[in-house]
């Protein structure tokens, strides 16, 4: 991966973008497309669309990467303590957020602080046996009272919470461990494809809109208010997958790994992708000797879900990049799979005019 590259998935994944509160990442994403795309326009939640003419007008092609990061608000202040209690924003595994740092965002400034609850040393043997839950940590900025928990540092409900973490490399370079990759990944993907069309000049057949999206992690909200804007009649989700190569994970319950290529989902809980798409996408996958990995996601759901049934519909894929522990402060990815994941998805590009499109739903 090129250096600039490499520098921007960093400056995605260290930025501050809690589900509601992603603006600084919007940011980023603004600046970096604005050199790549013929027009830049919003929807009014904050997502971020970025459109490259082709040859033609049509097809429409839309690629979403979702801004949004699983975070926390601040639900209010201790009276005798000044500890910060808090809600998530997004799903949380009560096991791996004690001891981590995380970031509160307030009007005066960002304030460090970290997630705790009764220390071990003073609970029973009975308590030492259960998992503490989130309702019973909180959130210390290293205060001694609630008046300098609001009135020093101005912490304040609804402030919005985010994990701190740096992106680090690991291997010689080829793997990243960082925050957010769920999915910063999917947003550096979309954008390294529209370099890529940019690079390409006009070559598409099609139009092309690359998205980020907002408030995935709560709910697809911005993928509903995107589809409106777009109205694609093709759509990608750009999305990260769960690798399964880690011990007590079952084949079948999350089939990818990691180094072996990007996922092509088969189903979710929210989509059945089109199955002519889908087998599109494996021959172009083979043609072009890109490595793939077929997958599944039983309990969970992409933007996609959202955009294939946008109007009248519209064939969807979600494309993943496998990553190991998301939804913590530390996920781990392998950069060869998210090269892959870009150079399958402008090959697919390139070959997406009207009537492969409409070929799609044919009968």
């Amino acid at each position: 991966m090129e250096e600039g590259s490499l520098n921007l998935l960093k400056e995605l994944s260290e930025s501050f973008g809690p589900s509601g509160f992603e603006r600084e990442t919007a940011g980023i994403v603004k600046r970096e497309a604005q050199k790549y795309a013929d027009e830049i326009s919003f929807d009014k939640l904050g997502s971020v669309i970025a459109k490259k003419k082709g040859t033609t007008d049509s097809p429409k092609i839309l690629l979403a990467g979702h801004m949004d990061e699983v975070g926390f608000v601040v639900t209010g202040v201790d009276g005798q303590t000044g500890f910060v209690t808090f809600s998530q924003l997004g799903g949380w595994f009560d096991q791996v957020l004690l001891g981590h740092r995380v970031t509160v965002r307030t009007a005066r400034g960002d304030v460090p602080g970290v997630i705790a609850a009764k220390p071990p040393h003073l609970l029973s043997p009975e308590e030492r046996d259960k998992v503490v839950k989130k309702d019973s940590m909180f959130i210390d900025v290293g205060s001694t009272s609630k008046d300098v928990t609001e009135n020093e540092l101005g912490v304040r409900i609804g402030d919005p919470v985010a994990p701190q973490a740096d992106f680090t490399m690991t291997r010689g370079g080829k793997i990243a461990i960082g925050k957010a990759f769920d999915d910063r990944v999917g947003t550096f993907v979309g954008l390294e494809v529209l370099r890529g069309l940019k690079a390409g000049g006009a070559s598409h057949p099609n139009t092309v809109y690359v998205a980020g999206t907002v408030q995935e992690e709560v709910g697809l909200r911005g993928a509903s208010t995107v589809g409106n804007v777009v109205e694609p009649d093709l759509a990608f989700a750009l999305e990260v997958d769960i690798a399964g190569d880690v011990p007590g994970i079952k084949k079948n319950e999350a089939p990818t790994s990691m180094g072996k290529g990007p996922s092509v989902l088969a189903y979710d809980a929210t989509m059945i992708p089109n199955q002519a798409f889908k087998q599109f996408v494996i021959d172009t996958a083979e043609e072009q000797k890109i490595p793939y990995q077929l997958s599944v996601v039983a309990a969970g759901g992409t933007d996609a879900g959202k955009f294939h049934v946008v109007r009248a519909g519209a064939p969807s894929i979600v494309i993943g990049v496998p990553t190991r522990h998301i939804h913590s402060h530390a996920a781990i990815v392998d950069l060869s799979d998210i090269d892959n994941a870009v150079k399958l998805v402008l090959a697919l590009i390139r070959r997406l005019d009207g009537t492969t499109v409409k070929g799609f739903t044919q009968v």
